[in-house]
């Protein structure tokens, strides 16, 4: 759905475009996030076509409600069976009430053929809905009467002064639109629990969130002394994203929805930030005194042995950056085949070498098995110079024939032998997933024959790959 190359690009049309990739990413991190609970668990790849089917939302669906719905499965689904799931998860949805206003869920402009067609406006605003409804709903729908504050919404309800106080979101009156009362309930929320004794102004749920400022309001306030505020005012925003989406994620298990680079432009989508927000008000309100409590132990307690370790990992992830920007300048510095070959091998094997190290420095020390902050920060490092594979894919493919389809079927091979199945229960979606899984390891045990004499006549004439491949006993074998 994105501009074809070389048109002329509407620019409202552009950002439009922009905003729906953002949330295909967030609702798509959301719904995952909900599946894993699912059994067997289940994962969203691409939102557009595996909702198609209406598996995988009456699947989402049952996780939300706990209630067992009608699914038609099967490998040989058709098109009319793909309708009726929708039909299934729309008259269900239909069925439920708004915490607001009590009458039942509208979908608006939302039919069964246009999901299965995968039309991303329309599926979009299907998850929208459910989010809405089952998440921020929900959640505002139960929070204590809280002021509105006047400098902080006038923008969004000049009607209501600051002095005014309304009764528990519950027990409203109708509002106009549905979603403007969960959006006020949620943005009170966030004004009194978090900013306003930061003497932050967050006023939507766009460009306020813009330097991250706002989302370590949110932890600060749920784990006390976590955040040193003075520390992350004078960072960039992209520093302060990143961070804020790991220490929610290590310390208060609410998973990264958000990317920095979708925060931190001039107007993020209000909609994938309002998801991810909401998730804090899962955070159980009897733990707060109890964490703020264990964090004031944790101080108290730490010893040498702590900052050492925090100084390891960083210094870790310093190596790693460095070794993932000399990877990238070494690329674009080209030079010949061989010598490209060379330098790869030497970059790879600097990185073997720290494997050990890595993995050793990614165990959890904590009772709760989640990883740190330094820790989080050096697996993302460590996965970004991992990248290096695809450099060497590159190089593969830029051998002579027939060498260069031998280079890629080796890579073919090698994913299909790392893949690591693991079968929970024997049903259709699982059983799909084996049959496509034993295909690729039949397809590459076919091209086996093809390609072991080129195979050969390649390592004859020296061609060496220069980093991990797999032997040529191997592929005799």
């Amino acid at each position: 759905f994105w501009p074809a190359r070389g048109s002329s690009r509407d620019p409202n049309q552009l950002r439009f475009t922009l905003q729906e990739a953002v949330q295909k990413r967030t609702f798509t991190k959301w719904i995952n996030s909900h599946l894993a609970k699912h059994a067997p668990p289940l994962e969203v790849k691409d939102l557009f076509e595996d909702i198609k089917d209406g598996v995988m939302l009456l699947a989402l669906l049952e996780v939300l409600s706990g209630q067992k719905l009608p699914c038609e499965q099967g490998k040989k689904l058709k098109r009319i069976h793909w309708v009726a799931n929708i039909g299934t998860a729309l008259k269900f949805l239909e069925g439920r009430k708004s915490a607001y206003r009590g009458s039942p869920i509208k979908l608006v402009n939302i039919n069964s053929t246009d999901i299965v067609d995968g039309r991303p406006s329309i599926v979009l605003g299907l998850v929208w809905t459910i989010i809405l409804y089952y998440q921020i709903e929900e959640l505002t729908s139960s929070l204590p009467e809280l002021p509105l504050l006047s400098s902080s919404t006038s923008s969004m309800d000049s009607s209501t002064s600051s002095t005014d106080t309304t009764s528990p979101p519950v027990k409203r009156k109708p509002l106009p639109p549905v979603q403007g009362g969960a959006r006020k309930a949620l943005l009170r929320w966030v004004q009194q629990t978090s900013t306003k004794c930061l003497r932050l102004e967050v006023k939507d749920f766009g460009p306020s969130w813009r330097t991250g400022l706002a989302f370590f309001a949110l932890i600060n306030a749920l784990r006390p002394n976590l955040v040193d505020m003075e520390r992350v005012r004078r960072r960039s925003n992209r520093e302060n994203l990143q961070e804020a989406f790991l220490l929610a994620e290590t310390e208060l298990g609410i998973p990264q929805l958000l990317d920095p680079e979708d925060v931190d432009v001039d107007k993020p989508d209000e909609k994938s930030v309002m998801t991810y927000v909401a998730q804090f008000l899962k955070y159980p309100p009897q733990r707060k005194q109890r964490d703020a409590q264990g964090q004031q132990q944790e101080e108290v307690t730490s010893c040498q042995n702590c900052r050492e370790q925090r100084k390891a990992l960083r210094e870790l992830k310093m190596w790693l950056d460095q070794l993932e920007r000399d990877a990238l300048q070494t690329q674009e510095t080209g030079g010949s085949l061989a010598q490209q070959y060379q330098l790869f091998k030497s970059l790879h094997v600097q990185l073997e070498v720290r494997r050990k190290q890595v993995e050793g420095a990614l165990q959890s020390t904590q009772r709760d098995g989640m990883l740190t902050v330094d820790q989080a920060l050096v697996k993302q490092a460590w996965e970004r110079a991992s990248n290096l594979l695809d450099w060497h894919l590159q190089l593969d493919r830029s051998l002579p024939a027939p060498l260069d389809t031998v280079g890629v079927w080796l890579h073919e091979a090698e994913g299909a032998l790392r893949d690591e199945m693991v079968v929970q229960l024997a049903d259709d979606i699982t059983a799909n997933t084996v049959h496509r899984a034993l295909e690729q390891h039949k397809v590459n045990g076919e091209a086996h024959e093809y390609f072991l004499p080129s195979f050969r006549a390649g390592h004859s004439h020296h061609f060496c790959s220069g980093g991990s491949r797999l032997t040529k006993t191997q592929v005799a074998g």
